[in-house]
């Protein structure tokens, strides 16, 4: 009767996130496209390194080594939550025991960083709610996305509890025949006083509130910041390997180069006429734009960092990517007469950027900023001819001198004479 029970809920759960992941689709599918240069092994190093490797993330030594042993310990844990799927459905108890005395170090490790995960999300928890740090704050973090932060790491810290009184239960119930080690619950039993009968009871109640935790959390995740647990490894993985000054230009305005220079172009084949030059809205970002959207944790070290916002302007990268997220959900729900650009990000939050990359330098995820302001500036001043004075009299000047300077070829040099 439980494994008929588990089974129905584990599907009901199946297909409840896939529904999601199938509205996150459809959502893809209203960007544009971007080519895959097929580099895989450089790519699979990098995300070695960044993703798996934390190196970024261990810029800051003592919150970031805690951030670190919270995902690594993750990944471990992941291995005992597709166990514990196992032996719902089939009615097994620790049916990964079957791979030997690699079961040991699975379970071993599973119990440190059962332990290891809730220290990391009491501390998480602690700094969110008790401490005023600056990058936790801004105007793109509403009550609702702090809210969301805080029932995220609840779900953790109920999930480490969970599996720890899961892991303690067990111990008490199958003492030395119980496959695999748990070296922190086993120090930790002589501690609580169980029965037999209270510890089955415990067991059986820990078991299904683990699993159950599991189930909505995963299907919570992908309207939380924290998606960023499925998101985090591919895109790191499709991360621009371009150096980070390098700014692509716009294959629209090559095609239409190629077009006035070739001549007779127009008359052999009408030019195809591009969607739009730059980015006003989400249909006009990459699919690499949305991706990075999602896997924004909201941690605001891009604008801890930023120079613009230090120094008072309204540019807050983290912003870019909290509003493309929004402007999506938005816009998959009911369309609406709004746009990303005007309606969520201002003109003068654009122009603010100094292109200094400071935050994609600092993303510990690899999303790219810049690239996504030059393609909003671009159809500001491809499309609405709207850029600021300085702008507008720079480019007159090349129009008319060939420099940007207000001086003609034949005058440049006489500043070199006063």
């Amino acid at each position: 009767m439980n494994q008929l029970v588990f089974t129905i809920i584990l599907i009901a759960a199946i297909a409840v996130l896939l529904r999601s992941f199938w509205q996150i689709r459809a959502n893809f599918a209203l960007t544009r496209d971007v080519a895959f240069d097929g580099q895989v092994m450089k790519r699979l190093r990098l995300t070695a390194k960044v993703a798996l490797g934390q190196t970024k993330i261990l810029r800051k030594p003592f919150i970031g080594l805690m951030h670190a042993l919270v995902f690594w310990g993750f990944i471990v844990i992941t291995i005992g939550s597709l166990e514990m799927v196992i032996d719902g459905v089939s009615g097994w108890h620790r049916s990964l025991s079957i791979v030997g005395p690699l079961y040991t170090v699975i379970a071993a490790s599973g119990d440190i960083f059962a332990y290891v995960v809730l220290a990391g999300i009491i501390l998480f928890l602690a700094r969110r709610l008790l401490m005023h740090i600056r990058r936790f704050e801004g105007a793109e973090l509403t009550n609702a996305n702090k809210t969301d932060a805080a029932i995220a790491l609840g779900f953790i810290m109920l999930l480490m509890l969970s599996l720890i009184g899961l892991n303690m239960t067990d111990l008490y119930l199958h003492g030395s025949e119980l496959p695999g080690a748990y070296p922190v619950s086993a120090s930790l039993l002589p501690y609580f006083d169980l029965s037999t009968v209270n510890a089955e009871v415990m067991y059986s109640f820990y078991w299904w509130t683990h699993i159950l935790l599991i189930f909505i959390f995963a299907n919570y995740l992908p309207y939380s910041k924290h998606f960023h647990v499925f998101m985090s490894l591919p895109n790191v993985f499709f991360s621009n390997l371009n150096p980070l000054t390098y700014l692509p230009s716009m294959p629209e305005v090559q095609k239409e180069v190629a077009l006035m220079l070739s001549g007779n172009a127009y008359d052999a084949a009408p030019p195809e006429q591009p969607r739009r030059f730059g980015v006003k809205d989400v249909e006009d970002i990459t699919w690499k734009n949305y991706m990075d959207a999602l896997t924004c944790t909201q941690c605001g070290r891009c604008t801890e960092v930023c120079p613009a916002n230090i120094t008072g302007k309204l540019l807050s990268p983290r912003k870019l990517f909290v509003d493309i997220r929004a402007r999506m959900d938005e816009k998959s729900k009911n369309g609406s007469g709004h746009f990303l650009l005007g309606d969520y990000i201002s003109k003068e939050e654009l122009w603010a950027c100094t292109t200094c990359n400071a935050c994609a330098q600092e993303c510990p995820l690899n999303i790219s900023h810049p690239n996504l302001i030059m393609d909003m500036r671009r159809y500001l001043v491809l499309e609405e001819g709207d850029a600021p004075d300085e702008l507008n009299a720079m480019f007159a000047n090349i129009e008319n001198n060939g420099a940007p300077w207000k001086y003609s070829a034949e005058d440049r040099l006489k500043w070199t004479e006063a």
